[in-house]
């Protein structure tokens, strides 16, 4: 990743997910899918924001193109996570896409209530984890127009 048109085609994507299993796995499905696609990952809510804010260790990582966010995390849960994300100017208009275990309605409403992008269960089912994962990619990263990062984001 040298020069400036190699770095515009890399998709970041931020992964909110303390569960390595689904990390392992959504790292291989990407990785099969799209290349241009780099995952980073943040085990719990605070480590997520440190990383969206750039503080301290984060203060080098880039602005996410996307932003998968779990709802069950230590530390801060990924309502929290949401609420912060979709409040900060500088923050909100990355998309973010809730990928989480539960169905619950109140879970649902509760993300669209805080501005979420879109919100997913995740599939016991391996294959059906795969699909999901590939379908994410193909809506997400192939189709929509994510906005772009600004001159000052780090690339």
């Amino acid at each position: 990743m040298g020069t400036t048109e190699e770095k515009n085609l890399t998709v970041e994507v931020l992964l909110v997910e303390d569960n390595p299993g689904d990390v392992r796995l959504m790292q291989e499905v990407f990785g099969k899918t799209n290349a241009r696609v780099r995952i980073h990952v943040a085990s719990d809510g605070v480590e997520a924001m440190a990383f969206l804010r750039q503080w301290g260790d984060y203060a080098a990582c880039p602005r996410p193109d996307l932003i998968l966010l779990d709802l069950n995390l230590p530390k801060m849960d990924g309502r929290e996570v949401l609420a912060l994300i979709k409040e900060d100017a500088g923050l909100k208009s990355i998309p973010t896409v809730v990928l989480t275990i539960s169905d619950a309605k109140a879970d649902i409403k509760k993300s669209y209530q805080l501005a979420a992008n879109c919100y997913l269960t995740k599939p016991v089912q391996l294959d059906e984890f795969e699909r999901l994962v590939t379908s994410i990619n193909d809506f997400w990263l192939t189709k929509v127009k994510l906005p772009q990062r600004a001159q000052g984001d780090h690339a």
